[in-house]
């Protein structure tokens, strides 16, 4: 159901108010000509009720010709000419708070903006499922809260009924935490968000990961129909088996032509309570990026592909995010969720 803008604006408001924007602060509002207008303009009335000082930048996309649609969470990291506008990277490197509603996420121009100490908060799912999802103080306590787990852990594993029984070590990489707030000096978050996660040390991830039926294919944006079977060796996935799932999945893959696309990124779980795995079913695959299924509580939330977020050097367009229910996470033998339930305190 659409929301009116007179609440969003409000819900606007709080997050930035949230996000410790302070009035003179230098805000950037990052658009593309399919932005979502009803995020770019309530975004700027509430930013300019707090007192920012407001910039629009609007930038064309390139590499559509090499996508394998218009979704920007197929072909990721390549798809602004900030590369080469160097008036508009100095621009963000200047503000105190980036809202991005154009999508820089993986690109090497989002990590130097941060290097400047930017706060970056990315916006791009629909109106609807943001505000149901408002950042809060809460949902912050319990990323905090479960990164006194992840943080000092040194081995991952994680199982499931389906037959999953993957292992990695971690410490390598810096930890995700991501509640949705941009409210540190260079901080990226997204709003909705609350889920925790990390790469795993080069070439440490071994095992089974078997996609069930119903689990999510992101950015394929669908449901598994039969189960896929992931072997994964020293890091990376080495075979793709199954039924037609997993062919579909073997060749968008193969599609890349880059070796990379078959690493693991990051892994970890999700800790929101109101978002819903079913909601993928109720939109159109364009219409989101859907963070209920990367987010909803008790998943455990594996990827492939790039790691240049956490200051890796894997910068593939290729990137899979794919939640899974029911599986049972710890962290050094200490339960994180069993059987798809939060458990840790």
């Amino acid at each position: 159901m659409a929301i009116s803008n007179a609440d969003f604006v409000l819900a606007w408001k709080n997050v930035l108010e949230q996000c410790q924007l302070k009035p003179g602060e230098q805000v950037a509002i990052l658009t593309s000509d399919d932005s979502n207008m009803q995020i770019v303009e309530c975004a700027r009335t509430a930013a300019g009720l707090l007192g920012g000082i407001i910039t629009m930048i609007n930038l064309p996309m390139i590499n559509g010709d090499k996508a394998l649609s218009r979704d920007k969470s197929g072909y990721v990291g390549q798809t602004t000419q900030l590369g080469v506008n160097t008036s508009a990277l100095a621009a963000l490197k200047a503000a105190d708070l980036v809202i991005d509603t154009l999508q820089l996420l993986f690109s090497h121009e989002q990590e130097e903006i941060l290097k400047t100490g930017t706060r970056m908060l990315l916006a791009v799912e629909p109106p609807e499922t943001m505000l149901r999802m408002i950042p809060s103080p809460e949902a912050k306590n319990k990323v905090i809260a479960a990164n006194k787990y992840m943080d000092p852990a040194r081995e991952m594993t994680v199982t499931s009924k389906a037959g999953t029984d993957f292992r990695c070590k971690l410490g390598q990489y810096p930890v995700l935490l991501q509640y949705g707030l941009a409210d540190e000096p260079g901080r990226w978050d997204h709003w909705p968000s609350c889920m925790i996660a990390r790469w795993p040390d080069e070439g440490s991830a071994e095992g089974i990961i078997v996609i069930d039926e119903g689990d999510i294919l992101l950015p394929f944006k669908r449901y598994a129909a039969d189960k896929i079977y992931l072997t994964i060796e020293k890091g990376f996935v080495t075979k793709i088996e199954g039924g037609w799932t997993a062919e579909y999945m073997k060749a968008f893959m193969d599609s890349f032509n880059d070796p990379d696309a078959y690493a693991m990124a990051h892994v970890g779980w999700g800790l929101e309570n109101r978002a819903n795995w079913t909601t993928l079913g109720l939109y159109d695959r364009e219409a989101a990026l859907s963070m209920d299924a990367r987010c909803f509580a008790g998943n455990f939330l594996f990827s492939t592909g790039p790691n240049t977020e956490a200051g890796g050097t894997r910068d593939t367009p290729c990137h899979l995010d794919i939640p899974l229910r029911g599986c049972s996470l710890s962290l050094d033998g200490a339960p994180m969720t069993r059987d798809g339930v939060v458990v840790h305190d």
